[in-house]
C-alpha cells in the first residue's frame, strides 16, 4: 500500500519536491482508505502546516523537532538499544529481513530509520506491515506522544501508523509516562548533543540532513510523487 510510503515521506528531511506532492500524497491515502477519519484529519492538519510554511522555515523546523531531541529520535533502535552493541547486530538482522523481501538498501542508509521501513512495509502485504507496526507501537507511541506534548503537527503521521495498526492511540495529556518535565527534556536533549548514537565516519555521520536527506535518500527529494524505488531486486 501506497500510504505506508507516504507516511514515511512526511517524516522526511522536507523538500520543495515534497511540499509540491502533498495533494497528491493526500488523494493516495483517501484512495487508499487505510488511515480512519481520525487519522487522516489530522495529516491534513501536517500537511497544511508544510504546505503554508517558507521552505526554509519548515527545514529549520525539522531540524528543530528531529535533530535535537533524543525522544523523538526517528532511529527506532535507538529507543531500544540507545548505543549498544545490541543496536548494531538488530540492525544487521532487519536488513536481511528486507533484503528478503527483496528491498535493498545502500549501505550508508540505516534500515531502522522509519522512513526506510515504511517504504519497505509499502511493499508487503497489509498483514505483515500492521504486524511489523504492532511490534513497534509502544515505540510509535512514545515517539507521537512526546512529539505531540511538544506541539508538533508531527505527531499526526504516529497517530495515522497507531490507527492503522490498530493499537491505542498516543498517550493522554498529563500522563506521567508520556509527558517528561521540561527539565528531564532538556537533560536529554543535553545527552542527545553530548554522545551521538553515530560516532565520527559511520553511516549516519556521513547523512547529512541539510545535504542529502535525513534518509540517505530514502525520501522524495527532488522525486515525483509516488516514484517507483530502484531498490526493489
Amino acid at each position: 500500500m501506497k500510504t505506508f510510503k507516504v507516511l514515511g515521506s512526511l517524516l522526511d528531511y522536507p523538500s520543495e519536491a515534497l511540499v509540491e506532492a502533498l495533494p497528491d500524497l493526500h488523494a493516495v491515502m483517501v484512495d487508499e482508505g487505510l488511515v480512519g477519519s481520525g487519522g487522516r484529519r489530522a495529516l491534513k492538519v501536517l500537511m497544511q502546516e508544510m504546505a503554508g510554511s517558507d521552505p526554509l522555515d519548515l527545514e529549520e523546523q525539522y531540524v528543530a523537532v528531529f535533530d535535537r531531541n533524543r525522544s523523538v529520535s526517528l532511529h527506532l533502535f535507538e529507543h531500544v538499544h540507545g548505543d549498544s552493541r545490541d543496536r548494531g547486530q538488530a540492525m544487521v538482522d532487519l536488513r536481511q529481513v528486507y533484503e528478503k523481501g527483496g528491498f535493498f538498501l545502500a549501505p550508508s542508509e540505516l534500515p531502522d530509520y522509519l522512513p526506510a521501513m515504511l517504504e519497505y512495509l509499502s511493499r508487503r502485504p497489509v498483514k505483515e506491515a500492521r504486524e511489523m507496526l504492532s511490534d513497534c507501537a509502544h515505540i510509535l507511541r512514545s515517539v507521537g506522544t512526546h512529539l505531540r506534548d511538544r506541539g508538533s503537527a508531527y505527531h499526526a503521521v504516529f497517530t495515522a501508523l497507531l490507527d492503522v495498526a490498530g493499537e491505542e492511540g498516543l498517550g493522554r495529556p498529563g500522563e506521567p509516562a508520556a509527558v517528561d518535565s521540561e527539565a528531564e527534556r532538556e537533560a536529554m536533549d543535553a545527552l542527545w548533543a553530548e554522545q551521538p548514537a553515530f560516532g565520527p565516519g559511520t553511516a549516519d555521520a556521513s547523512c547529512s540532513a541539510a545535504a542529502s536527506g535525513r534518509g540517505c535518500g530514502t525520501g522524495w527529494n527532488g522525486s515525483p510523487a509516488l516514484r517507483d524505488s530502484p531498490r526493489a531486486a
